[in-house]
């Protein structure tokens, strides 16, 4: 019986249509043997810098000239490629496939990988890399679109007009018509505003409503304590004056949250980083173990706020402006606004001339 390994590299030297769908996917770690490796790697090679597929003849000669292997693994390699023969695989069977036996190996090494990060050998990384690196595994899926056809796609290009988009709606009537309904998903939406003016209590009061409205809301703070953050949001929800909140008997107290659970299928979780500390490969590690642990997904993002997030691309910010720094982290929480296809709402403070 002959090896999937054997099938897809015989498809990449003489199927141009498979070759050309499926190579940019195939890594050559997912190969088991270092022979079928080598074969793969001189394939991919020759295909990337001549746009054209490689034969039989070609492989043989890139591997008698290749200077890190030695004869045994020379000749095993050709014996490979010999037997790569031509012959004919159904072309949705062999694609299908090969997706699965990527995603497969995929999944394998991500297990190995995580196993050896858990028992401390890989000094690079830690266990909160761990989610990170099973979840791009779980990913794995060939992606077959090259972009919108102007003239062939008009049919799915006039249903996105007709679409209505999904939004996440105010409980203000005039932030619902100035934003068109509200907030939709895969955006950033920042809130302009002075030193005191109450960003972070516009913040919570939003957090809240959307809270009320059935949905799954993650409020991350680095300008307060996640318990400051609740109580905002609890003088919100239970209409309470804030100051009157520690005065509330427990039992009554329990009653209001009580009912406010009642009222929601929705939940809120506060997370609170150190100021200047957390970036977005934070967050998104953050989302990964609330997936993981909790089962959490939300529906929106609050960021309190965007002027003390750290940026991924600038550690430090020793060597950038103010500027530069700030409009870096405005595209990474973008970036994971469209990563995670939810809405993030954050605010940015104006100077006070």
């Amino acid at each position: 019986m002959e090896k999937i390994e054997l099938t897809i590299l015989r498809n990449f030297i003489h199927d141009e249509d498979y070759c050309r769908k499926v190579i940019p996917f195939v890594k050559p770690e997912y190969f088991q043997l270092r022979q079928e490796r080598i074969v793969f790697e001189e394939i991919a090679k020759f295909t990337s810098k001549f746009n054209n597929l490689a034969t039989k003849e070609i492989l043989s000669i890139e591997i008698e000239n290749r200077d890190d292997i030695n004869d045994k693994e020379a000749s095993e390699c050709l014996q490979i490629v010999s037997a790569l023969h031509d012959d004919d695989v159904d072309s949705e069977w062999i694609v299908d496939t090969t997706e699965r036996w990527c995603r497969d190996r995929a999944i394998y090494l991500a297990l190995m990988e995580s196993i050896s990060i858990a028992d401390g050998k890989d000094e690079k990384k830690n266990r909160d890399a761990i989610p990170a690196i099973l979840s791009d595994a779980l990913a794995v899926s060939f992606d077959q679109s090259v972009g919108h056809d102007y003239f062939l796609d008009y049919e799915s290009r006039y249903e996105y007009y007709h679409k209505k988009e999904e939004k996440i709606e105010f409980d203000l009537d005039y932030f619902n018509k100035i934003t068109k309904g509200g907030l939709p998903n895969k955006t950033l939406n920042i809130a302009l505003a002075g030193t005191g003016v109450g960003k972070s209590l516009f913040m919570c009061h939003v957090a809240s409503s959307v809270l009320l409205q059935g949905r799954n809301v993650l409020y991350i703070t680095m300008e307060m304590a996640e318990e400051r953050i609740a109580e905002r949001i609890d003088a919100n929800l239970l209409n309470v004056n804030i100051q009157e909140i520690a005065d509330l008997p427990h039992q009554l107290f329990e009653t209001k949250v009580n009912k406010i659970e009642q009222k929601t299928q929705g939940t809120l979780i506060i997370k609170e980083y150190p100021t200047a500390s957390a970036h977005s490969g934070h967050f998104k590690a953050l989302l990964n173990e609330l997936a993981l642990k909790k089962s959490f997904r939300p529906d929106i993002i609050f960021i309190d706020y965007l002027n003390i997030c750290a940026s991924s691309r600038y550690r430090g910010n020793l060597s950038v402006n103010s500027y530069s720094y700030i409009k870096a982290i405005a595209e990474e929480l973008r970036g994971l606004a469209v990563e995670a296809e939810v809405p993030i709402v954050s605010a940015t403070q104006t100077t006070r001339s």
